[in-house]
Parts: C-alpha cells; structure tokens; sequence
C-alpha cells in the first residue's frame, strides 16, 4: 500500500480547533476573511500529519456562502487568496512535494442537485478557475451530486492545461450491506457516473463526504467499469465522520455532529478495504482530522 496517496482531510473542525470562527452564512470562508494564517496553519499541519495533497479553502466561495455582491466584488481575491494559502505550506515542506488540489465546489449549493442550473454554472466557475490558477496544481471538482456538475467542471478547466479529478457525494441511505445499487445524491448510480469519468479524460474519480461504509461499494463498481473499458483512472475516498443526517439533509448548516466511534484507526480500517477494492487515493473529509491522517500514513505507508 506504500504507493497510495494520501489526500488531506476536512478544514472546518480544524481551523476551529486552531482558533477560526465560523458561522453561517460565510462559513469556512469567514476564516480566509477574518484570519487567513489559520487557514495556512491547517494545511501545514496536514502536509505535517503526511498528506501529499493539500485542497484550497475555495469550497464556500460561492454565492450561497459570500453573497452574490460580495463573490462579485470580492470572490475572485478571495479565491486567490485560498490558492496562495495553500502553495505557500506546500512550497514551504521540503521533505516531499506537495501538491495543491484547487477545489471547486458544488456552485448552487451541497446535496443540492436539483438546484443546479446549467445555464449559470460557468458564470461562477470561471471566476474560481481564474483565481486558482497561478496556485494549483491539479483540479478538483468536489462534492458533486450529479454527473452534469462534473461536466461543468471539465468544461471550466479543459484550457488550462492541469489535470482534474472528480468527486461525488454518494446517496447516504443505502444502509450498510443493502442490496441496492450505490448511487450519487442525485439517483445516478456509480456506474453511469465511473462510464461518463471514463470517456471525460480525468485523472481520478473520487467520492467523499458520504458515510465511510457505502464506500468500498462504490470503488468497486467504478474499478469493475474501468477494467471493462481498459480507463487508466485512480480511484480515491475520502469519507465524512458525520453523524446520520435526517433526510438526506443538506451539508455546511451547522457544524454536524460526529461519530464517537469513528476513531483514527476504524477508519484506517474502512481504508484499508478502500485500498482492497482498488483504490489508490485516501484522504478524509468533514471531521477527519489531522489526527486521523496521521494515523493513515502510518497504516497505508507501511
């Protein structure tokens, strides 16, 4: 397992616990704000903790969050700003390099898939783009809910000249060992998800911010797709510690309560079978800390 990337994991709990505040509606945003050399501090201290990557703090930068005044005012140095964050405790590890993820959100809203709308979504993802930019390395579409957001995300990087990944949130109520079929938050299943990811030249599909049980599932239909059409494409996880949302609820609300039992090493457990069912990329999303980060190094670097 000495070859699997290690991804870094979620920032808001971390730049609380490092002295942020963050309250609705700016969230993660009202850091970059208020206190921009917290949101340095985070990544530092997950490329400490052993990440390979670490992902812009660009995800609440968007209307829903800022404002549509303030994104258009403000938004795109703000954006830079996330992108400059992240390059400098890159740059600064000499170690090992380092590479930034700029993450480009869900634009109209998290777990929100029938809001999307397609005709504006390039409005607002062309501003993220030009701000990440001279910062990324590799683009990262994250928390997707539908295919279509995916596509919107090729089409705002295909100039650009970085590779991008993509990442869906996957359907929470598939209970652990259900028959059904995993699918994204917009009822597509993994599998015409892993089919439109084959054909759309990504460098990896990915699925975070879902319960880390319906994972190992989801890598093995996408890694069952691949292998039928011969699609050189990584396969990463990175789950959330939330606990159960009521109905599917929607993400950055409040700060979710998480789950006692999700230890570093349980989740290093659940890893593992993420690795076994073919993925080469781990990291952790809402309430994976640097702790448990860390403690995956430790078990997948072995």
């Amino acid at each position: 397992m000495s070859d699997v990337l290690i991804l870094d994991g979620g920032m808001s709990r971390e730049l609380v616990r490092l002295g942020a505040q963050l309250r609705q509606p700016e969230w993660s945003a009202l850091a970059l704000i208020d206190t921009p050399e917290i949101v340095r501090d985070v990544h530092r201290e997950f490329i400490e903790a052993g990440a390979d990557v670490v992902t812009t703090n660009s995800y609440a930068l968007v209307p829903f969050h800022i404002g549509e005044e303030r994104f258009r005012e403000e938004g795109e140095a703000l954006i830079a700003l996330s992108g400059r964050l992240a390059r400098e405790a890159a740059d600064a590890f000499t170690a090992r390099k380092v590479r930034v993820a700029g993450s480009l959100p869900p634009i109209f809203g998290s777990y929100e898939p029938q809001l999307f709308q397609p005709e504006r979504v390039q409005d607002y993802l062309t501003v993220l783009v030009r701000g990440l930019s001279p910062f990324v390395d590799v683009w990262l579409g994250e928390t997707l809910s539908l295919i279509a957001e995916g596509e919107a995300v090729r089409q705002a990087v295909a100039d650009t000249g970085k590779p991008f990944w993509i990442s869906f949130t996957l359907a929470d109520e598939m209970a652990v060992g259900a028959t059904d079929v995993p699918r994204l938050r917009s009822g597509e299943t993994i599998a015409q998800a892993a089919e439109w990811a084959a054909s759309a030249g990504l460098e990896a599909l990915l699925f975070n911010c879902s319960r880390p049980e319906i994972m190992a599932s989801a890598v093995r239909v996408a890694a069952d797709v691949f292998k039928k059409r011969n699609a050189k494409i990584a396969i990463g996880v990175y789950a959330n510690a939330f606990e159960p949302l009521e109905d599917d609820g929607a993400a950055n609300e409040a700060l979710h309560a998480t789950r006692e039992d999700l230890t570093g090493d349980v989740y290093c457990d659940f890893a593992c079978d993420w690795v076994e069912a073919g993925a080469s990329m781990i990291g952790g999303c809402c309430g994976v800390g640097t702790d448990h980060i860390h403690r995956l190094v430790r078990r997948l670097k072995a």
